[in-house]
């Protein structure tokens, strides 16, 4: 009977409690189950040291759920660029809302919130460098876009939104109890001649867009439910919303490669015109020319790139989000439109093809300037070679000359002393001779002075030698 009873809580138990509690809360579940059945103690299970990061990381892969949606449904989008420093100013404007309405406010450092308001729901998100607020309300009208939700929104909060605008689009979502829109009815919703239109989620629901804007100011996506669940809508409303913001989001880096066009053009053309003048080169003068010419070219390659360089990284990745979303659309063609898929790879392809195409030049460009550079350096360092080379071939002739000069010196100095001490010793020697002594003065002096010669010339040759041995243990 105990063991039935503990089998049929597991089953009930796991599957109740899997979804709203993690693994160790079900193990502890267990266990004190066990000992109310039982009538024992509860078995402690493992101790375990938790990861900081685990908490976070779980939460991480269950941000941003999908919204409910049951049709009838009209939702307002908004996505304001605040900046990656924005996130607190976004936050504390989120907090003055549910502090309006008397409602639990998000915590300090949330990427993801959603609310209902009474009239309105509310579903924010906090990305990297923009922040979206979409609203949610129920009106079961004629008209699809006759009252959006942001109607129902208070006015001067919607107005004091930090950042600037980037996205705006209006959803309805009709149910599957309605009328299919005719052609006609497109083109009064829609007021376009670029409408989209697809079957999409395998045929469980109609979507039409214009990718325009109206006259209020927004765009408008319609979605009629055929087979749709309430999980399966707010996916669908999601990832359209998704793709209009992801694909807005793109085409920021567009006009800054326009705008930057121009002046990337001219570096190229100057960055020629140097190349070829690099063959005409007459001395370093010229190469120092050309080398501050480069230099102030590569300096404004890296300004120009280092404003673009983070924008076409995001730009790829927002180009390929916008890809993958329109695949999970699953889309099925319907007569006499285009779908989503093939307005995007007509419009937004060649745009985000035009911001590769400036990504690659600028790194084109910066290995141009660099290998232009390196070749002008290579050209100086041979000419100083050169210069350094004649310079060294000189001293050596100057050393030389300079020896010579020096051994004629102390050969002029040897026979100067010898001649002194010759001079010395035959006064000495005469002074000798006066007080009596027999001296041949003549023939003393005569004798001596080769014997004075050699022993000059040792003294100066051994002075010489200790001189350099001392300088070059002062090296060491």
């Amino acid at each position: 009977m105990v063991s039935g009873s503990l089998r049929k809580f597991s089953a009930v138990e796991v599957s109740r409690r899997s979804r709203a509690s993690g693994f160790g809360d079900l193990v502890r579940s267990h266990e004190d189950q066990h000992a109310a059945v039982t009538g024992g103690k509860p078995r402690k299970g493992p101790c375990f040291v938790d990861h900081p990061l685990r908490s976070a990381l779980i939460n991480e892969i269950h941000a941003r759920p999908f919204a409910a949606l049951e049709p009838p449904v009209q939702a307002s989008h908004l996505a304001l660029v605040s900046g990656e420093h924005g996130a607190t100013e976004d936050l504390a404007h989120l907090v003055r809302l549910c502090e309006r309405y008397g409602l639990s406010s998000p915590t300090e450092g949330s990427k993801h919130f959603t609310c209902d308001f009474g009239t309105f729901r509310l579903k924010w998100e906090r990305h990297g460098e923009f922040c979206t607020y979409t609203f949610f309300c129920r009106n079961p009208t004629e008209q699809p876009f006759s009252i959006p939700a942001i109607l129902h929104v208070p006015r001067d909060w919607l107005e004091a939104l930090p950042g600037k605008l980037l996205v705006a689009v209006h959803v309805a979502v009709e149910p599957h109890n309605r009328p299919y829109p005719s052609a006609v009815d497109l083109a009064a919703i829609f007021r376009s001649e670029t409408v989209s239109g697809s079957r999409v989620f395998g045929g469980a629901a109609l979507a039409w867009t214009d990718f325009a804007v109206h006259g209020d100011g927004f765009g408008r996506i319609l979605i009629r439910d055929i087979a749709l669940d309430q999980f399966e809508a707010g996916r669908l409303v999601q990832r359209l919303l998704e793709i209009e913001t992801y694909r807005m989001m793109a085409l920021v880096a567009l006009p800054l490669v326009q705008q930057h066009g121009p002046q990337i053009s001219l570096i190229e053309d100057e960055t020629a015109r140097i190349a070829r003048s690099m063959s005409e080169i007459a001395g370093l003068d010229d190469t120092r020319v050309l080398l501050t010419r480069l230099s102030r070219l590569s300096a404004d390659v890296e300004g120009i790139t280092a404003r673009l360089s983070y924008r076409f990284d995001a730009t790829r990745a927002y180009f390929a989000l916008v890809r993958r979303r329109i695949e999970r659309l699953r889309e099925e063609r319907l007569e006499r439109l285009q779908t989503i898929e093939e307005f995007m790879e007509r419009r937004l392809a060649p745009a985000m093809q035009t911001c590769e195409t400036a990504a690659r030049r600028l790194e084109s460009l910066s290995r141009r300037l660099a290998r232009a550079s390196d070749l002008l350096r290579t050209q100086v360092d041979v000419a100083l070679q050169e210069q350094n080379r004649d310079l060294l071939l000189s001293m050596d002739r100057r050393a030389r000359l300079q020896s010579r000069l020096q051994r004629i010196l102390e050969v002029i100095s040897i026979v100067a002393l010898t001649y002194y001490l010759a001079v010395l010793l035959t006064t000495v020697l005469t002074a000798a001779k006066t007080a009596g002594v027999p001296l041949n003065v003549e023939l003393i002096t005569g004798a001596a002075t080769p014997f004075l010669f050699v022993i000059i010339w040792l003294g100066l040759r051994w002075t010489r030698r200790t001189v350099v041995r001392r300088h070059e243990r002062d090296l060491d």
